[in-house]
C-alpha cells in the first residue's frame, strides 16, 4: 500500500522543486550570501532572465525562498524555517528506511 500522507505530499513537492540543477544553484547562491540577493541572481547562475525567473517562481511556490519580483530590483532570500523543515523531514524519511540485509545475494 502506498502512503499518501500529507507529510509525503510535502516531501514530494519539495523534491520536485529541488529536482533541477539550476534551482539547486540558485539555492546555493542565496545560501552563500547569507542575506537577500537583489538583481544578481541571473548573473551568478548564468541563465537567461526568463529561465531564472521561472526557477525562482518554482522555489517561491515551494516556500523555500521569499522575495519580491520587481524587474532588476528583485530581491530573494532563503526561508530559514522552510529549509529547516525540509531538512528535518527528509532526514526523518531517510532515517526510517532500512536497507536490505539479505545474505543470499538476491539483489
Amino acid at each position: 500500500m502506498t502512503d499518501t500522507s500529507p507529510s509525503h505530499a510535502a516531501l514530494a513537492d519539495w523534491a520536485k522543486a529541488l529536482a533541477h540543477p539550476a534551482r539547486l544553484a540558485i539555492l546555493k547562491t542565496l545560501g552563500a550570501r547569507g542575506q537577500c540577493v537583489c538583481g544578481e541572481v541571473v548573473e551568478v547562475v548564468g541563465l537567461a532572465q526568463s529561465t531564472v525567473s521561472q526557477h525562482l517562481k518554482v522555489l517561491r511556490e515551494a516556500g523555500l525562498i521569499t522575495g519580491t519580483a520587481d524587474g532588476p530590483r528583485s530581491c530573494y532570500c532563503l526561508d530559514d524555517d522552510a529549509l529547516a523543515a525540509l531538512s528535518d523531514r527528509f532526514s526523518d524519511f531517510f532515517d526510517g528506511l532500512v536497507p536490505c540485509s539479505c545474505d543470499d545475494d538476491c539483489c
